[in-house]
């Protein structure tokens, strides 16, 4: 069984207009270790050097972990300036990670099937042009990352050129690198009916960070449409065969709870972010085993 006392949240929904010493004290006290930042709070175009410094001193003295801090960039666009500006983007953060002590950074390829701007593979744009913007982007972040020694823990998203086991399969091939490895996030894993205890046993060390998240549905829209991720344990995902799939490769890093039940969230806890990470939490104790 994976470490219980590494359980991380990623501060997003309506933390992400909270301020950082609040969602860290918040988070330790309902038991967290760790906390998953995102840009609303960890962005050096919008956060002195200063800010960012008191942000990691603010969750130390929660006690807490940045387990890692979401980036997240489209790179899929035939907008060149939009992709350029993105992937320097994504370097900044770089920088900002290695001077702050922030460990991995979670990735994901693009194009996002929630922006509307964004071309749909296979009818705006070919899968082999997706890819070769991908490659473009990440010719530049992987060796970035290898300068600052910092991860890139990519994640696999519905709808995008990298979206479950096969299509990342092309990208851990290409780059060899110990700085690029994946967020393993099982809910769209699960959602293109993957073998998931045998993605992780393929990936083992290159699985640099793990999301808790559910899934129920088959691909084809948006969350709410054709799939939803409902609340842990309530989907399609095999928890106790995942967890002891990282048990088996010797995981050892962090799950952080990705919270993106949004109708449960808006119609039953009523936008409230604490109720969520706290119902979260219960759900998370009763997977891994533990004592509430």
């Amino acid at each position: 069984m994976p470490d219980p006392s590494k359980l991380g949240y990623l501060a997003g929904l309506g933390f992400g207009a909270w301020k950082p010493k609040d969602v860290a004290r918040c988070l330790a006290e309902l038991g967290y270790s760790a906390v998953e930042w995102t840009l609303a709070h960890f962005d050096p175009r919008t956060h002195s050097d200063a800010e960012l410094a008191e942000l990691m001193e603010a969750t130390r003295e929660a006690g807490l972990t940045v387990s890692e801090v979401v980036v997240q960039q489209d790179y899929v666009t035939r907008d060149e300036a939009a992709r350029a500006d993105r992937v320097t983007h994504t370097i900044e953060c770089l920088e900002a990670a290695a001077r702050h002590g922030v460990e991995t950074l979670n990735l994901f390829s693009g194009p996002a099937p929630w922006d509307p701007s964004a071309p749909t593979l296979g009818r705006d744009m070919p899968e082999g042009e997706a890819w070769d913007l991908v490659f473009a982007a990440f010719d530049e972040l992987v060796p970035a990352a290898e300068q600052r020694q910092v991860k890139l823990a990519v994640e696999a998203v519905f709808g995008m050129t990298v979206r479950d086991y096969y299509t990342t399969l092309p990208l851990l091939a290409r780059y060899p690198s110990a700085c690029l490895g994946l967020n393993f996030d099982p809910s769209h894993y699960a959602l293109y009916r993957n073998d998931i205890p045998y993605a992780v046993r393929q990936w083992g060390e290159r699985i640099f960070h793990v999301h808790l998240k559910d899934c129920v549905g088959v691909p084809g829209g948006l969350p709410g449409e054709t799939f939803t991720f409902p609340l842990l344990g309530e989907g399609t995902v095999d928890w106790p065969a995942f967890l002891a799939a990282l048990d088996a490769i010797g995981y050892a890093g962090y799950m952080s709870v990705e919270f993106e039940a949004f109708t449960y969230y808006r119609t039953v806890l009523g936008n409230d972010p604490v109720r969520a990470a706290r119902l979260s939490m219960e759900q998370c104790r009763a997977l891994l085993g533990v004592g509430s």
